[in-house]
């Protein structure tokens, strides 16, 4: 079985709740085969600066049932580890959601370059606030 790019996403927010407001986003990619959802965690940094890690199924009833639909299997991949580092970068009174999930949309091209024996020799995401500074300086 052929399995496309998988990448590590770690997403801050401020505040301690999670109202959903990407999940519409994240489940039209999910719904087009654009990604699959390979694992998810969240957590949440009090203002005293106390740790809490949330899995899927520690949610209440209707939030399992919408993040359920768009994580295939929880894989258990991202760990408490993950979730300790990701916590050590958060200012106090913040949350972070943490995400696993594989370039679906990759597969047919990850095929093709291991078919004719490529390798990766390099991938780098480059950030929105980069990317942005680039556009600017480019244009001036």
């Amino acid at each position: 079985m052929s399995i496309g790019p998988v990448e590590f996403l770690a997403l801050k927010f401020p505040g301690n709740q999670f109202r959903g407001e990407i999940l519409p986003a994240l489940t039209n990619l999910v719904e087009a085969d654009t990604i699959r959802v390979v694992d998810l965690l969240f957590v949440q940094k009090s203002a005293n600066e106390e740790v809490r890690v949330i899995e899927l199924t520690d949610l209440g009833t209707d939030d399992f049932a919408a993040f359920d639909m768009i994580v295939s299997q929880v894989s258990g991949l991202i760990g408490h580890d993950d979730a300790q580092m990701v916590a050590n970068a958060l200012e106090p009174n913040s949350s972070a959601a943490l995400m696993l999930f594989e370039n679906v949309w990759a597969l047919r091209f990850v095929d093709a370059v291991a078919d004719a024996k490529g390798e990766v020799l390099m991938s780098e995401r480059i950030p929105r606030a980069m990317l942005d500074e680039m556009v600017a300086s480019a244009a001036a």
